[in-house]
């Protein structure tokens, strides 16, 4: 399907998270470990907040290994709060506008999954978007549409509450038109000062989702890493899998729950639907 990866902490280059970790996201647009899909080369974005509340984005619909603007910007952007994603598609066309992080004001938000039989359900969750927010949408993705609907249920108040109603949503429509299993979930969302991130299935076997341990902690561990060296101690990494094989450097996210990362902190919660 797709991997991901949402940082915080001290300002570091884009390309020290795209390009130079032994498992870096470039990597795993090429040869994934963890993810359904070994090569996820259906379009690449990079969201990054510098001085404007408001990110910026790139996209392009090349595979993050073979795209050159990707590669030059990296290396010269740098951010203390970056939302990277890869894409591998479920369906629907390979398009700028289908790639993620998709943007609402100051809000970016990025998923791996799917929603099943998407088509089927596509224009009954449609009807459950804001009106006034409908005429945003761009692509024709269900991530986009999930992110809408979390827009439309009280995302930018409360972000737990927002999602677990879109999802809940998500899984009563699906299942009104005999579909199983009608959600596959992991997904992060900003508002450039904090980061919710999502593991949930309607199976219980979701994709996989990590987030770093304290790097403190890795450094009193590894005294003689220089990489731990140049890293704040409230620096946060949630990703998709690993960037690399340091011993003890990544901790598995429990099947649903929901982090949240603000300051230096990573707290994790439970994570269920709304009750319909």
């Amino acid at each position: 399907m797709c991997r991901w990866l949402a940082y915080s902490g001290s300002r570091v280059g884009l390309d020290d998270l795209l390009y130079k970790p032994v498992n870096s996201l470039v990597m795993q647009s090429k040869h994934s470990r963890l993810g359904v899909e070994t090569t996820n080369g259906d379009g690449f974005g990079v969201g990054w907040y510098g001085n404007d509340p408001i990110p910026g984005v790139y996209y392009s619909t090349e595979p993050a290994w073979h795209d050159r603007n990707l590669r030059e910007l990296s290396s010269h952007a740098s951010a203390e709060r970056v939302f990277a994603h890869i894409r591998a598609t479920t369906g629907t066309a390979v398009q700028q506008t289908n790639c993620h992080p998709f943007r609402y004001g100051r809000w970016l938000w990025m998923h791996n999954g799917l929603i099943a039989n998407f088509p089927t359900v596509k224009r009954d969750l449609a009807l459950a978007v804001d009106p006034a927010l409908f005429p945003l949408i761009e692509g024709s993705t269900d991530s986009e549409l999930f992110f809408y609907l979390a827009l439309t249920f009280g995302l930018q108040q409360d972000p737990r509450a927002a999602v677990a109603t879109a999802v809940e949503l998500i899984e009563g429509t699906g299942r009104r038109h005999g579909i199983e299993h009608p959600l596959q979930m992991t997904v992060a969302t900003t508002n450039g000062e904090a980061t919710w991130a999502f593991r949930y299935s309607s199976e219980g076997h979701s994709r996989t989702l990590f987030h770093n341990t304290d790097v403190a902690t890795l450094r009193v561990q590894y005294p003689d890493n220089p990489m731990l060296h140049g890293l704040s101690d409230d620096t946060r990494i949630v990703v998709s899998e690993p960037l690399g094989d340091l011993q003890g450097a990544w901790q598995e996210i429990p099947e649903s729950t929901c982090v949240v990362v603000q300051g230096g902190e990573a707290d994790l919660f439970p994570f269920v639907p709304a009750p319909g």
